[in-house]
């Protein structure tokens, strides 16, 4: 997939695998500094000796939150960007599941089917993804989501087919 591509060739992608990114390692101090910054330290996630003995876990998982939350690192890392855009929103979900845990320690990286392409207004272009985040050596993903994001871009850069 090009690191770059036009409004115009954004449409002709839906249903396209458009991108998968690098692998992430979910680290400790990672799941640490997450916890510190939501104010959930919930022993499941911050306490390793504990999770070890009286979670399912075999020790600290990340919070469901902090991989929705790297969603946009991993955008970044492999989806195409429109050359036009002045500007990108983050819209919303239309669905997200939280699948599986993600261990300390573990990579996991995103998957972006793109699934729509709205052109909305004089200058916008809402794009639907699917996206799934894998976890390394697992057979079940971290997490599985709709995904909306809003393009913004000059009018004059408008497709005229659209």
């Amino acid at each position: 997939m090009p690191r770059e591509i036009s409004l115009a060739e954004l449409p002709g992608l839906v249903g396209q695998d458009v991108g998968v990114s690098q692998w992430i390692t979910i680290d400790q101090a990672m799941i640490d500094a997450f916890a510190h910054a939501t104010h959930d330290h919930q022993f499941i996630h911050t306490d390793p000796e504990r999770a070890k003995a009286e979670s399912p876990y075999g020790g600290t998982i990340a919070h469901g939150f902090l991989t929705v939350s790297l969603l946009s690192t991993m955008n970044y890392d492999c989806v195409p960007v429109v050359r036009e855009q002045t500007m990108g929103i983050n819209y919303g979900f239309e669905a997200l599941r939280l699948i599986s845990p993600v261990r300390s320690g573990a990579r996991i990286r995103g998957r972006f089917t793109l699934t729509n392409v709205r052109f909305r207004g004089a200058a916008m272009c809402m794009t639907t993804y699917d996206v799934t985040v894998e976890i390394e050596n697992e057979q079940k993903p971290a997490l599985t989501a709709t995904w909306q994001t809003i393009i913004q871009f000059d009018p004059k850069d408008r497709p005229e087919d659209v």
